[in-house]
């Protein structure tokens, strides 16, 4: 099983790449035979989209390649950033560009949604967000979880979750992409 890995933002210092990169590795831990491949959004830049920059621009690549690395995986695992209760304008707009490609973005794949940040609701907005849209462009969300209080319960040097109620949630959630009838 190929699974396609991201956090929807484009800071470099990502708490929400650091939480996708360790369910990455619950994931490939929980079963030998998933390979992640961690995609970094800032590998995707595009102008803001209009239908303007549209007929001007037809499909740019970076859209292209990013739709065409859903469309290879077997799998996809999001964690989503939020700004002011929404998704990040990186991910919001590449996604707007993806859509234009296709409106079934995510192309039935089962997917996972996780959020964090560092307040106690964990980006429990955006994440809320994304799961009752998901099926509108055609993903298959299997489980979704918001860690609270990163700060509190991630281990930013050894890049793990502390808290042990949370590790299991979430190693129940990653294992739910493998849990399900061939």
């Amino acid at each position: 099983m190929n699974v396609i890995a991201f956090a929807a933002s484009n800071s470099t210092t990502s708490i929400n790449k650091q939480l996708v990169s360790y369910a990455a590795n619950v994931l490939q831990n929980a079963n030998s035979s998933v390979h992640v491949d961690i995609l970094d959004l800032n590998d995707y830049e595009l102008p803001v989209f209009s239908v303007d920059k549209e007929k001007e621009l037809g499909q740019p690549d970076n859209a292209v390649a990013f739709f065409n690395q859903l469309s290879a995986a077997d799998a996809i695992m999001i964690s989503f950033a939020e700004h002011n209760g929404s998704y990040t304008a990186a991910y919001k707009n590449l996604f707007d560009w993806c859509s234009r490609i296709h409106p079934k973005v995510f192309q039935h794949k089962p997917m996972i949604m996780l959020s964090t940040s560092p307040g106690g609701r964990g980006g429990a907005s955006v994440l809320a967000a994304a799961v009752n849209a998901a099926p509108f462009f055609d993903g298959d969300v299997k489980a979704s979880l918001s860690i609270p209080s990163f700060y509190d319960h991630f281990d930013t040097d050894q890049q793990l979750l502390t808290d042990d109620t949370l590790k299991q949630q979430l190693l129940e959630v990653v294992t739910s992409l493998i849990n399900q009838p061939a």
